[in-house]
């Protein structure tokens, strides 16, 4: 019997039950409204009574419970959810509520401890990204790294031009828009890039590093969030335009391979719990083949991670087994972990008061239109290059995010997490190239 058979006779059983059964079935994200509801009540036990473990536990038990009921909400309300209401509201919802008080706060200190002591962030990214290296067919993964970096380069020069004429009709000053909106946005993050073009700036210009990164922060996440509701938009467009439409492949077929991702129709997985430990081990072994190489070289351990699996993928010496169980686990942290992993970084690494802080009109429409031109660009450079225009314009609006849990938002909001290995390059390389050529340019200015 088919996948399609066995999912309507599921269906038409469902509809077939009780309304108290199906009230009770009813899942948030993932989980039934009978084990749900149960956790929520507990969680508010716990943190009234202050019995709420202030270690992982605890950090895991309000991540699930806030994560899932959150993006639950923002996947269901009309006109958000295509604009990726479920990552949006996991994410930036959040912050609102720890900036209010509206999160208790002995679950947000729980929280940002278990964030800034565990690397959850990296474990998440390491499991994701090689998990989609190694399940992707070679010679696709290999024509699109080889592909991607024209859309790239491409958008973000018509981007940074862009957003420099918009910025002028609104009046703001050509320094002030490229130097603070159009950068920061294509900077790679926070870490990877608010941080040091922070520090770079604050160098040349003789000034707080601080302060410049007050400046930045801001505009980083907004440029991020646009791109969450731009792929999320494009991606409801694609449904009904097929023919931009790759379904999560970034090289179209007949220039690749006949045997596609073979994990396209992300739903459908046969699970094997031994290759799924095999997988997890084979991820944490590039993560930290990448810490040790970048102490040693000073390049960031994300980088040389994501490049030494796809050299060992294009070799093709890794047994089937080992392939299957990092694809295993890498949907594992997809389906389980992103919408928890969503809400600590809302919690422990979104403020709130630095979003409202650019809340001005010519901010907010400048960084929307560079957003825009961005991803528009990447659409039609990708098409001009015969690749899936949907996936190459998702790509290349990666290079705005929030770093790596910027590209998790964006790709969940366009239901692509496969394109992680292309999404962190355009991100982390993309940002590296965008802050030093910045730092090098007002240098060279200030003389």
């Amino acid at each position: 019997m088919s996948e399609e058979k066995k999912e309507a006779m599921s269906k038409g059983q469902e509809e077939e039950l009780p309304l108290w059964k199906r009230v009770l079935y009813y899942k948030v994200r993932i989980l039934p409204v009978m084990v749900y509801v149960p956790m929520l009540v507990l969680t508010y036990a716990l943190m009234l009574t202050g019995k709420l473990p202030k270690d992982m536990l605890g950090a895991i038990l309000i991540l699930i419970v806030f994560g899932y009921l959150l993006a639950e909400i923002g996947a269901r309300i009309p006109v958000i959810k295509n604009l990726g209401g479920a990552p949006i509201f996991a994410t930036f919802l959040p912050s609102f509520m720890v900036a209010h008080q509206l999160l208790p706060q002995i679950a947000t200190d729980c929280v940002t401890v278990f964030m800034k002591t565990s690397n959850f962030l990296y474990l998440y990214i390491a499991m994701v990204i090689i998990g989609s290296i190694l399940g992707m067919n070679r010679i696709v993964l290999i024509k699109g790294f080889m592909k991607m970096f024209v859309p790239l380069l491409s958008g973000t020069l018509a981007a940074m031009g862009v957003g420099i004429v918009v910025g002028q009709l609104l009046g703001l000053s050509v320094y002030e828009t490229f130097f603070y909106i159009c950068v920061p946005i294509m900077a790679g993050g926070v870490g990877e890039g608010a941080i040091p073009l922070s520090i770079g700036y604050a160098g040349v210009l003789a000034v707080a590093q601080d302060e410049q990164f007050a400046r930045i922060l801001p505009v980083v996440m907004l440029g991020s969030l646009s791109a969450i509701m731009l792929c999320g938009l494009l991606a409801k467009w694609a449904e009904n335009h097929p023919k931009y439409n790759g379904n999560g492949n970034l090289v179209k077929i007949e220039e690749g391979a006949e045997d596609i991702l073979k994990f396209l129709d992300t739903t459908k997985v046969e699970l094997d719990l031994e290759k799924m430990m095999i997988g997890a081990c084979t991820a944490l072994f590039f993560y930290f083949v990448g810490v040790l190489t970048a102490k040693l070289i000073g390049i960031p351990a994300p980088i040389i991670m994501l490049f030494s699996a796809v050299l060992i993928k294009v070799s093709g010496i890794l047994p089937k087994d080992v392939e299957d169980g990092a694809h295993m686990i890498h949907r594992f942290f997809v389906v389980g972990i992103t919408y928890p992993l969503l809400m600590a970084v809302g919690v422990a690494m979104t403020p709130w008061e630095s979003l409202v802080a650019v809340f001005n009109i010519p901010y907010l429409i400048t960084i929307f239109v560079t957003v825009l031109t961005l991803i528009t660009t990447g659409f039609f450079v990708g098409k001009a290059m015969n690749m899936w225009a949907v996936e190459t314009a998702i790509v290349t609006g990666c290079h705005s995010g929030q770093g790596g849990t910027g590209d998790v938002a964006i790709l969940t909001s366009a239901k692509r997490m496969v394109l992680m290995p292309f999404a962190q390059i355009s991100t982390r390389i993309g940002g590296a190239c965008t802050v030093t050529a910045a730092i090098f340019l007002l240098a060279w200015l200030q003389k």
